[in-house]
């Protein structure tokens, strides 16, 4: 079971501040329903109740339809959703994310503005209650501003990367028909690098069950060293050494983290005890009751696998792998044969499964590394996702934690730069610690810093039963790195942001996508907040 159950917290945040906000009017002392603000003195307890409401768009604005861990994956080099015989086409969006050709009007367009906006006005409205005295915190006010001003500035980050030029919002008590001005991708970039060093000093250092799914300073940290990774995509200038920075003041922390012994032991259904995560977005199929809070595996298994993980909904799944990502693998490599699906499926009593669907009825469903595009495909077609574990008797709510940031990435991070820096060596060395866990032979685990300047092993180039085109990768500055990051993080909702750093998102063909543009690195702003902000310009190139 949970040892932090996030939902638990939000409905005793809500219900604390309806009653709170109720003392505006006059109440008799006696009400047992309410709660009087001079009468409220929080407790340790009701703090944690008190933000939590602010964290909880984390899971809507990951994991819900068409949110942020699809817009980094769906239209990247790693995975698709092809039309199946099941449907999977949806008006054409999945389609056009694969083929960059979004308009303004997509949902996918819509849902991590709103939802990331959503996150950010509860950020306000707890701070205005804190600083206004409507929330009489004492001892830990300075914290708890601090934690709330670095989950804002988080939320933030999301909504950089993603559109770039957006409106920054800090107050909450604003005048009618208040209309925010937007700011430029490198204003935002400052902002959020602002608020997290400023707020450093505020944050717990302890790094326990206590401190676990919040922001605590290693937590703002791993952030600070995300965004000086990016640095030069977000505002013009590279930050390779205060991200290395950073990243050293996690790895020299002695704060507990480590690199688990298998990969697996992350995303495992228990994997809240896991000694890798820095930020894990907390979820509980016993409280986490959104239909999509968590779906991978919906998404991804084949209505008959419902049988493999007696699940208790029947999966409707056609997410898949790109063969050519899949190609890169080395065969020995346990990141392939244990976060992928892949040859003849088996019901949890041993029985092989059957195709149930499409022109293949009746056939072993037997996955294959093959794809004929985006517009079609049946249901042997791609390698399904399994990196985070399907428990038996799950839900359409996996039970499994999202960690946000891992330390794995902290490593990887510090590689990256070194090699941007001229240290291919050191970050050679950091490299191979990380891939030593996926490889029994423990020659296969090392690389050099020759290996990690070379290109990219991917077989770029147009894929499908139209037409096949050959660009490779041998061409990309430190290739072999971005193959390391794929290899390591698959599934984990960054490709995206990871091949615009290695100049590959808007250059790059695969499967049925071809170019269309580098404005394509960033997403539109949506077009009816555009109509409802005249404040606000449209990104170029929509």
């Amino acid at each position: 079971m949970k040892k932090i159950r996030y939902n638990k917290i939000f409905s005793l945040f809500f219900l604390s501040l309806a009653l709170l906000m109720s003392a505006c009017t006059e109440l008799e002392d006696t009400s047992y329903s309410v709660i009087i603000a001079e009468q409220f003195e929080p407790t340790d307890e009701d703090v944690v109740a008190i933000i939590g409401s602010a964290y909880g768009s984390w899971v809507p604005i990951l994991n819900h339809w068409n949110g942020f861990w699809r817009a980094q994956e769906v239209g990247a080099d790693q995975i698709v959703i092809p039309a199946r015989p099941n449907g999977w086409v949806d008006g054409g969006i999945y389609r056009r994310i694969h083929e960059h050709v979004w308009t303004t009007d997509e949902d996918i367009v819509y849902a991590t503005w709103d939802r990331t906006y959503s996150g950010i006005a509860n950020c306000n409205r707890i701070l205005y209650q804190i600083e206004s005295g409507l929330l009489p915190l004492e001892e830990t006010k300075d914290a708890v501003i601090a934690e709330l001003k670095v989950l804002r500035a988080a939320y933030y980050y999301l909504l950089c990367d993603l559109y770039g030029n957006v409106p920054i919002v800090t107050d909450f008590d604003v005048e009618e028909g208040y209309l925010p001005e937007q700011s430029s991708r490198a204003e935002v970039y400052n902002f959020i690098v602002s608020e997290i060093n400023e707020n450093l000093q505020y944050l717990p250092s302890e790094n326990s069950m206590l401190t676990y799914g919040r922001f605590n300073v290693w937590a703002a940290r791993t952030l600070l060293a995300k965004m000086y990774l990016n640095a030069e995509v977000y505002s013009g200038t590279a930050k390779w050494s205060e991200c290395i920075d950073q990243c050293n003041e996690i790895i020299n922390s002695n704060a507990g983290f480590i690199l688990e012994s298998n990969q697996k032991s992350v995303f495992v259904t228990e994997n809240q005890f896991s000694k890798e995560i820095i930020f894990g977005i907390a979820i509980d199929d016993q409280y986490t009751k959104g239909w999509n809070d968590f779906d991978i595996h919906m998404q991804t298994c084949q209505p008959s696998m419902q049988a493999k993980y007696n699940l208790t909904q029947t999966p409707w799944g056609g997410m898949c792998a790109i063969p050519q990502f899949i190609e890169t693998f080395d065969p020995a490599d346990k990141r392939l044969t244990n976060n992928y699906m892949m040859g003849q499926q088996y019901s949890a009593s041993g029985e092989p499964l059957l195709v149930t669907m499409g022109g293949l009825v009746g056939q072993p469903l037997a996955l294959i590394n093959e794809l004929p595009g985006v517009h079609f495909s049946e249901e042997i077609h791609g390698y399904r996702f399994e990196k985070f574990e399907i428990g038996l008797g799950s839900s359409n709510v996996l039970n499994n934690d999202y960690p946000l940031f891992r330390y794995a990435d902290v490593l990887m991070m510090k590689a990256e730069c070194l090699l941007r820096t001229g240290d291919a060596d050191g970050a050679a060395a950091i490299v191979s610690e990380v891939r030593a866990r996926a490889f029994d032979d423990p020659a296969k685990a090392i690389v050099t810093g020759d290996q990690l300047s070379q290109g990219s092993s991917y077989d770029y180039g147009l894929r499908n039963e139209f037409t096949s085109t050959t660009e490779g990768g041998d061409d990309i500055l430190f290739g072999r790195f971005l193959d390391e990051l794929g290899w390591e993080f698959n599934q984990e909702g960054r490709r995206r942001q990871d091949m615009i750093r290695f100049g590959v998102f808007t250059t790059k063909s695969w499967l049925s996508h071809s170019p269309n543009g580098d404005y394509r690195s960033i997403y539109p702003i949506p077009r009816g907040r555009l109509e409802t902000n005249s404040n606000l310009t449209q990104n170029q190139g929509y």
